[in-house]
C-alpha cells in the first residue's frame, strides 16, 4: 500500500467514526428525560404541602417567624369562630373529637390550650389518660377510652390517645407483637364505627423536626414551670428517633382511612401550628354564627336594697393583699 492509499483509508476511517457518532450525539439532546421530569411535577402539584416544604425538592425550607402581635391579632380572630362553633355543637346536638398526636415536645398541649382558652369546660373537655391500671390492661383496648366520647352537644379534644399502642408501646415493648397487629386491624373498623354512629372524627399529627425536638428539651430541662414535661420515656425517645418513625410511618399506612384521614400539621414554629391547626378544625365542621342571630342581651335593673346588712367584715377570712398597686 502506498502512502497515499494509507492517507486516503485513514480519512475514509475518520469519516465512518465521525458518522457512527453522530447518530449518537442526536440522540442526546432527544430530551427523553423531560417527559418524566414534567409528569413527577405535574403529580406533586395537586398534594397539599405545609408552607415549610419546598413544592419542587419536597424539603424543608426556612420561613420567617410570624410578628408576636399579629399572632395574637389572628389568634383573637380564632377564637371567636371557636366560641361560633361551640355554639353550633351546643345547638346542634353534634358529637365531636378531635385526636392530638405527634412527638414528644410537638406542641399538642399548647394547641389544645388555645383551643380551649376561649370555651366551656362543659360543652369541650380534654382526654389525657394516664398509664392503664392492671384491670384495664386486662380489657379490650378501646375500653377505657369509650366511656370518654362525647355525647350529644360536646366536643372532646384527646391529648394522646388509642394511638399510643401504634406508638410509644410498639416502641416501648409494652405491648405484644399479637397485641400490635391486632391493633393494626381493629382501629379503622373502630373508627369506622364511630364515624356511622354519628361520631365527627377528627386526627391530627404534630411533626416536628430532630432538631427542634431537642431544642424544646434542653428548654424544658432549663424552665422550672416545664420540667415535669421530661419524663423518664420522653428522655427514651430521644434515643428512639428512627424507630419512632418507623412506627408512625406504619400507623399511617394501616389506619390513614378514607372516612378518618390523619392531617398532619407542620409543628416546627408553634405559634404557625396553633393558628394553621385551629383554622383548619374550623373548616372541618360546616357551622353558622347563632350567636349574632340571638336577640341582644338586656341586662335587667338591679333591684334596690330592702333592709340587708351587711356582716362585718373582719368576721370573715380574707386572702392577704399581698400584691396591689
Amino acid at each position: 500500500m502506498t502512502e497515499h492509499d494509507e492517507v486516503k483509508a485513514e480519512e475514509l476511517e475518520n469519516k465512518e467514526v465521525k458518522e457512527a457518532k453522530e447518530p449518537k450525539e442526536a440522540k442526546e439532546p432527544k430530551e427523553a428525560k423531560e417527559p418524566k421530569e414534567a409528569k413527577v411535577k405535574t403529580a406533586k402539584e395537586p398534594r397539599e404541602l405545609p408552607c415549610a416544604v419546598d413544592a419542587k425538592t419536597g424539603k424543608i425550607k426556612k420561613v420567617a417567624k410570624m410578628d408576636e402581635a399579629d399572632y395574637l391579632r389572628e389568634l383573637a380572630k380564632l377564637h371567636i369562630e371557636l366560641v361560633k362553633l361551640q355554639e353550633w355543637i351546643k345547638v346542634k346536638g353534634l358529637k365531636v373529637i378531635v385526636l392530638f398526636e405527634g412527638r414528644d415536645a410537638a406542641g399538642k398541649g399548647g394547641v389544645i390550650k388555645r383551643i380551649t382558652e376561649p370555651l366551656s369546660p362543659r360543652i369541650v373537655r380534654v382526654m389525657a389518660l394516664g398509664t392503664p391500671t392492671e384491670r384495664e390492661k386486662t380489657q379490650w383496648y378501646f375500653q377505657r377510652y369509650v366511656p370518654h366520647l362525647p355525647a350529644a352537644g360536646e366536643m372532646v379534644l384527646c391529648d394522646r390517645s388509642w394511638y399510643n399502642r401504634a406508638g410509644v408501646e410498639r416502641v416501648m415493648g409494652f405491648c405484644t407483637d399479637e397485641e400490635y397487629q391486632e391493633f393494626l386491624r381493629s382501629c379503622p373498623e373502630f373508627e369506622r364505627m364511630l364515624v356511622r354512629s354519628g361520631i365527627i372524627l377528627i386526627k391530627y399529627w404534630f411533626s416536628v423536626s430532630d432538631e427542634e425536638q431537642e431544642k424544646r428539651f434542653v428548654s424544658r430541662t432549663k424552665d422550672p414551670t416545664k420540667q415535669w414535661k421530661v419524663s423518664p420515656m420522653d428522655l427514651e425517645s430521644r434515643l428512639r428517633w428512627e424507630d419512632y418513625s418507623r412506627a408512625k410511618d406504619a400507623m399511617f399506612a394501616y389506619t390513614d382511612i378514607k372516612q378518618v384521614p390523619w392531617y398532619v400539621v407542620d409543628a416546627d414554629i408553634k405559634t404557625h401550628a396553633r393558628l394553621n391547626c385551629i383554622s383548619h378544625l374550623l373548616s372541618q365542621i360546616p357551622y353558622e354564627d347563632l350567636l349574632t342571630t340571638k336577640d341582644p342581651i338586656k341586662l335587667p335593673p338591679r333591684k334596690k336594697a330592702s333592709g340587708y346588712v351587711r356582716p362585718p367584715i373582719d368576721e370573715q377570712t380574707w386572702v392577704p393583699n399581698k400584691y396591689h398597686g
